[in-house]
């Protein structure tokens, strides 16, 4: 029996379309990097607080705000995952009649297809006028509901014939306030939302005659609802631990926690009709577990300065003075982030900063004495207090530091520098809105100070807010074309637009300043691949490979911020910072693979793909190019050894994840993989 011909005819009887349309999922040819299993998604958050035209009484206090996190969780690549460009927000005012009618009847039937995914949330109330039931613009009259409020059954007649996406969720919080509405009219208003779950799964906050309730309590302020739909997106509602928050997983999730925290008082409810109560609502990767990395080499800095008589510090120790043109050199520094700082008498310091040492690296620190003023003494003891708490790391001493710094900024409100280095410390105890709120005051303070305009987008880019943060790192490149870190994130910020020719242009010039800097070369090679220059991007890996092979426990400090599709972006983890190392090889070597099959080394590319489940042994997608990469494999031997290796990666792949768009030609090749083998 001619089995080479066979396997052939299987190979190609069963292969998915090439070059589909990226968006975060794994094709055949997979043009996409990141290991999410979720189909494109577009999304609609309406959030309502203040209402034109209704009473003091009837407003609410947190409906805007609920928008906003619910927004921020959907573009959230640790969240929902949906593209920044996809998702509209109309809060307050633009949350009109008009603006409604635009994004539910024109935009989503006009952008999304079947394998697609839409999701609609509205914060606000909702009304019954003659017998029909509404949600309420920003301009609903009260007194003409019929004319100018939406109506839900409009809303299912949409959703169930114009919008086309498999996947369509609607997320309500609208019947808060009794005041405004009686009992008989809530409970009409939660009927007339479950009743579209024909035409969409469908979350209502409260059941019956029940009030939505909203507290100052919930995360600074949010309807009770909303908050645990957030939290459920960002991974706490995956209560199979499979990284995925399905909308079966997201409604028990919320009904659980609203009841309890309400004491049975508000029971949101759900309805999937006929539709998929598996359909993924959002994605978190889970931990990876490799073996243990060498050590690190310590680096090197070299200080050089402006001026004569400059004393240099090094994490608050004196390392000497140095003169202008006569360079000091520190070798043996452990790598990470240090606090530097250049002082001369009569002139305020420059610094204190961060400064990165790579592993068996020199870096070059410029120290500029420009400014002949001094802060008062009392304001820079407890800044430099507070930088010796802050260095010392741990959620106890920083919060230390921050008691510090704030006193530092009681004595001088304009202390950037102590602003600065608050935002750092929230940051480092994952605080982003107070972290973001320090580096925003520093700015006012300073327009031209960039250190803070950079760690600004490095939070923004933490929490998902990537074109802001391209905004703010525009503003640094512009006015300093040698801020390394600044490009570095403005690769990282494109590459996650899929902006790939500014992420590589932005990689290039990170690259050229600080070479050393791992992640640059990574976010390089991924916007590379994806462009399709392949033997590039494998050369651009293979550097990351050999500049991140130290320890991985100082992932979490060799940058100030290392951002992955794991950890840093969205939600911070503790545990999952001091896993990057292991997270970003792993996606490396992926990339490897990706790349290698995609010019047909399928030899190498298998064993990259076995490299990449080294670090992450339960990703479907890498079973699944590697069982491809097998499949090319046997058809070129005609080995039923080879063969067999590929269908245990189908069924490893389909184990993981039965669900994903690819399974289907997993199985497909499996019926065929197991037919022949049974034939021998």
């Amino acid at each position: 029996m001619n089995y080479a011909l066979l396997i052939a005819s299987i190979v190609c009887a069963f292969q998915p379309p090439q070059q589909k349309s990226r968006d975060l999922k794994y094709e055949e040819d997979r043009p996409a990097p990141a290991p999410v299993a979720i189909p494109r998604g577009y999304a609609l958050v309406v959030g309502i607080a203040k209402y034109k035209n209704l009473p003091a009484k009837a407003q609410l206090d947190y409906a805007e705000r609920d928008a906003e996190s619910v927004y921020s969780v959907l573009i959230n690549p640790e969240g929902g995952n949906f593209r920044a460009e996809n998702v509209h927000k109309l809060v307050g005012a633009k949350a009109t009649l008009a603006n409604l009618k635009q994004e539910l009847e024109v935009w989503l039937p006009s952008v999304a297809k079947e394998p697609d995914r839409v999701v609609i949330y509205f914060a606000g109330h909702g009304f019954i006028s003659g017998a029909r039931a509404y949600l309420a613009p920003y301009d609903v009259d009260p007194s003409n509901v019929g004319a100018t409020g939406y109506p839900m059954d409009t809303l299912g007649s949409v959703a169930g014939s114009k919008i086309k996406a498999k996947s369509k969720v609607l997320l309500t919080d609208s019947c808060h306030s009794g005041a405004i509405s009686p009992d008989a009219e809530l409970a009409q208003v939660n009927k007339s939302l479950l009743d579209l779950s024909r035409s969409m799964f469908s979350l209502t906050a409260s059941r019956d005659r029940e009030r939505s309730f909203e507290s100052k309590n919930w995360g600074d302020g949010h309807g009770i609802f909303t908050y645990y739909v957030v939290k459920g997106l960002e991974g706490e509602a995956d209560e199979s631990g499979d990284g995925i928050v399905t909308a079966d997983e997201l409604a028990e999730y919320v009904r659980r926690n609203v009841r309890e925290v309400t004491q049975g008082q508000q029971n949101p409810t759900s309805d999937r009709g006929s539709f998929d109560p598996n359909m993924i609502l959002a994605y978190i990767p889970n931990g990876l577990r490799a073996g243990k990395a060498p050590a690190p080499k310590d680096g090197t800095l070299i200080f050089e300065a402006n001026m004569d008589g400059v004393e240099v510090f090094v994490d608050g120790v004196s390392q000497g003075v140095i003169n202008k043109g006569a360079p000091l050199r520190l070798p043996g520094i452990k790598p990470g982030n240090h606090t530097v700082q250049g002082v001369k008498m009569g002139y305020e310091p420059d610094g204190p900063r961060e400064e990165i040492v790579y592993p068996g690296r020199d870096s070059t620190v410029s120290i500029k004495i420009l400014i002949a003023r001094r802060r008062p003494k009392a304001a820079l003891d407890e800044l430099n207090h507070g930088i010796e708490f802050y260095n010392k790391g741990f959620a106890d001493n920083y919060k230390k530091a921050i008691a510090h710094f704030d006193k530092a900024l009681s004595i001088d409100p304009n202390f950037s520098q102590a602003s600065l280095y608050l935002g750092r410390a929230y940051n480092s105890l994952f605080d982003e809105a107070k972290s973001q709120a320090a580096f925003r005051r520093a700015i006012e303070i300073d327009p031209d100070y960039l250190e803070a305009r950079v760690s600004l987008a490095g939070t923004l880019l933490d929490t998902g807010a990537v074109d802001e943060a391209i905004r703010q790192l525009n503003t640094v490149t512009q006015r300093d074309s040698a801020n390394a870190m600044a490009f570095y994130l403005e690769a990282e910020a494109y590459r996650l637009k899929e902006a790939y020719p500014q992420a590589i242009e932005a990689a290039r010039t990170a690259i050229k300043l600080t070479p050393a800097n791992a992640e640059a070369h990574l976010w390089l090679a991924d916007s590379l691949r994806m462009s399709g220059a392949l033997p590039e991007s494998t050369g651009e890996y293979v550097s990351y490979l050999k500049l991140s092979d130290f320890d991985s426990k100082l992932a979490g400090r060799l940058n100030y911020y290392v951002l992955g599709y794991i950890a840093g972006i969205g939600k911070k983890k503790r545990a999952a910072q001091t896993d990057t190392w292991r997270d970003l090889r792993s996606l490396a070597y992926f990339g490897l693979c990706d790349a290698e099959r995609k010019q047909s080394h399928f030899d190498v590319a298998v064993a990259y793909c076995q490299k990449s489940l080294a670090y992450d042994a339960k990703d479907p997608y890498t079973h699944y190019a590697l069982a491809n990469c097998y499949m090319h494999q046997a058809k070129e031997s005609g080995s039923l050894e080879t063969l067999a290796s590929a269908g245990i990666h189908f069924r490893t792949m389909l184990d993981l994840n039965p669900d994903l768009e690819e399974a289907k030609y997993a199985r497909q090749n499996l019926k065929s993989i197991d037919g022949l083998l049974g034939a021998r």
